[in-house]
């Protein structure tokens, strides 16, 4: 078993709680990993056999471009749909906001999930 990761994938998305924020938009960093069996792939240099990253940033653009009321929401739709179209025994997510509405100095809030089969 091994991991393949995306990191610091950037989305200008129009998720949150706030009418304002799914009007106006904000900056969403997201990190994946999955756990798949690529042996087969790492020993003959076959692309079929393992789990092609350009189909996870597809999954998640898809998902990203659907405005959400919440993040966890967000996690969990692209946790489901890697884990069903893809060949992977787990997937974690963590996608965080920058500059949350919050009552203070924050530069992001994150949420983080794991998913196995």
């Amino acid at each position: 078993m091994g991991k393949i990761s995306l990191e610091g994938l950037s989305f200008y998305a129009y998720h949150g709680f706030y009418e304002h924020e799914r009007k106006n938009g904000n900056t969403f960093l997201l990190n994946i990993t999955v756990e798949a069996d690529f042996s087969s792939a790492a020993t003959n240099d076959d692309l079929t056999k393992t789990v092609d990253y350009e189909k996870i940033y597809a999954i998640a653009a898809e998902v990203m471009a659907v405005p959400s009321k919440l993040l966890e929401h967000v996690v969990i739709q692209i946790c489901q749909r890697i884990l069903k179209e893809l060949e992977v025994e787990s997937v974690e997510v963590s996608l965080s906001k920058e500059n949350p509405p919050i009552a203070g100095d924050c530069k992001r809030a994150t949420v983080s999930l794991k998913l196995e089969r």
